[in-house]
C-alpha cells in the first residue's frame, strides 16, 4: 500500500506509555501505510524495545532533548505528509488518514487535531484549574498544545531543520497564518494533563519560557495576551464557576512568581505526573 502519512515520535524514557500510543496509532493501518519512526533518545528504560516490538522504526541516540530528536526522525522520514506525535498522546490511525486528507486541500501547510482530555486521576483543584485553562485557551490554541502537529512538504519546509527551542509546538503555530493553518475535528488526540497543581506549575513555567525564548527569536504571539476581562467573562457566561475562577488566578500567580525566579535558565522536561 502507498504510505498514506510519517509519524515521528520523539521518546525519552517513555516505556510506560509509548506500548498504549503505538497501539492506537497502528491499530487500524494497513501494512506500509504509515512510515513510523521513534527517536529513542538519551533513554535508560524499554522504550526502544517496545517501539521495535509495535513495528516501528527506532532511532537510538544517547543525545537527549525532544528537538534534536525531532530533527533525526525527520531526517529518517521517507514520507509526507509528516505528523509530529509526543509519546504520551494517542492518536488514531482514522486521525492521522483525517490529518493527511486536510493538509491535501489548497492553501493548508499545517494541521492538528481536536484534543479530547483524559482527567482521570486529576486532583480536585488541578482539575478546577484545567477547566478554566481549556476555556481560555482553546479558542486560541490551534497547533500548539495538542500533542500533535502535522505539516505538508511546502509547511515542513517553512520549519525545518527545526531550532532548538522548548515550545516545537508553538512555534509551528505561530509560523503559519490563520489562512494555512487547519484544526481538523474528525482528528481527535486523547491528551493526560498534569494531574496536580505542581506538575501543572512546572509545565506552565516551560511554556513562559518557550514564549519567551520564541519572542527572542522575533516569533511573537499573533493573538496577543488574555488577561481578567477573559476570566471574568468566562464566570458571567457560566462556563466556569467562581470557585473555579479563584482556583485559577491563585495558581496563576504562583506560576508568574516561579517563572520569574526562573528567568535564567531554559529547559525542557517530561511531566511524570501524567505516565
Amino acid at each position: 500500500m502507498t504510505e498514506v502519512a510519517g509519524v515521528v515520535i520523539p521518546a525519552h524514557n517513555e516505556a510506560a506509555v509509548l506500548g498504549r500510543t503505538l497501539a492506537r496509532l497502528l491499530a487500524e493501518a494497513a501494512p506500509g501505510e504509515l512510515d513510523v519512526v521513534v527517536v529513542a533518545n538519551a533513554c535508560t528504560d524499554g522504550t526502544a524495545e517496545i517501539a521495535k516490538d509495535a513495528g516501528a522504526r527506532v532511532i537510538e541516540t544517547p543525545v537527549p532533548g525532544k528537538t534534536h530528536a525531532l530533527r533525526l526522525g525527520d531526517a529518517a522520514c521517507r514520507v509526507f505528509p509528516r505528523v509530529y506525535l509526543d509519546a504520551d498522546v494517542e492518536l488514531s490511525t482514522a486521525s492521522v488518514r483525517a490529518l493527511a486528507a486536510a493538509l491535501a486541500r489548497p492553501g493548508v501547510l499545517a494541521a492538528a487535531p481536536m484534543p479530547v482530555w483524559e482527567l482521570a486521576g486529576s486532583g480536585w483543584l488541578a482539575r478546577r484549574v484545567h477547566r478554566v485553562h481549556d476555556q481560555l485557551i482553546g479558542p486560541r490554541r490551534a497547533l500548539a498544545g495538542v500533542g500533535v502537529y502535522a505539516l505538508s512538504e511546502t509547511g515542513h519546509n517553512r520549519i525545518f531543520p527545526l531550532p532548538d527551542v522548548i515550545a516545537d509546538d508553538e512555534l509551528v503555530h505561530r509560523s503559519f497564518t490563520p489562512a494555512e493553518r487547519a484544526v481538523v475535528p474528525e482528528a481527535r488526540s486523547v491528551i493526560r494533563p498534569a494531574r496536580t497543581v505542581r506538575a501543572h506549575l512546572n509545565r506552565r513555567v516551560r511554556v513562559r519560557q518557550g514564549n519567551r525564548q520564541l519572542a527572542e527569536l522575533g516569533l511573537p504571539a499573533r493573538e496577543g495576551r488574555l488577561g481578567v476581562r477573559s476570566l471574568v467573562a468566562l464566570v458571567g457566561r457560566r462556563a466556569v464557576s467562581p470557585l473555579d475562577a479563584a482556583c485559577y488566578l491563585a495558581v496563576l500567580v504562583a506560576d508568574r512568581a516561579l517563572a520569574a525566579r526562573r528567568r535564567g535558565g531554559i529547559t525542557w522536561a517530561t511531566d511524570a505526573s501524567s505516565r
